[in-house]
């Protein structure tokens, strides 16, 4: 094929016309934007007579629009973990990405930016995770992976669902 028949194929076939732009996502920076770590009641909850503490896991995303097709995303992350009635430690993680996110349709751009973006930084704030666990005389905490797609369908039902009380607008 002719370099104009090529040309003309990657644009759809027609002199004049432009081919339809591809959707396009990039990190530009991932970062720990906030990390805390408490081991409250160490050295007594370092026990290996007590076992591995109950875990509780809560995950939140918020995302920020800027110039320029970018994006700020954050992943928090909040981890309880108890030995019964007594804390063992808590995390607080809030793991940010920097994305540029091109020539999305409008209306497919807060999926992206709730379910894609924290799907790619998961696997760095699961790292700090397990090296905070670890680094706090624990086993390394492995977080599961999270389906962020369920977490945003079932915010977005939650939010459908809701009514505001009576006698309120």
């Amino acid at each position: 094929m002719s370099e104009e028949g090529q040309a003309k194929a990657a644009n759809g076939g027609a002199d004049g016309q432009t081919a339809q732009k591809q959707p396009a996502l990039a990190i530009i920076r991932q970062y720990v934007k906030d990390l805390s770590f408490e081991n409250p009641n160490a050295p007594g909850s370092l026990d290996p007579e007590k076992g591995a503490p109950e875990v509780q896991l809560g995950v939140n995303i918020q995302a920020r629009a800027g110039d320029n097709d970018l994006y700020e995303i954050e992943l928090r992350i909040e981890v309880k973990a108890n030995h019964g009635e007594q804390a063992a430690f808590i995390i607080e993680l809030v793991y940010g990405g920097f994305f540029v996110l091109r020539d999305f349709p409008p209306e497919t751009l807060e999926m992206v930016c709730m379910i894609e973006c924290p799907r790619l930084l998961f696997p760095f704030a699961r790292r700090v995770v397990a090296d905070v666990t670890r680094d706090g005389g624990y086993s390394p905490l492995m977080l599961e992976p999270i389906d962020f797609a369920k977490l945003y369908r079932d915010h977005k039902g939650q939010m459908a669902g809701q009514t505001p009380p009576v006698g309120h607008a």
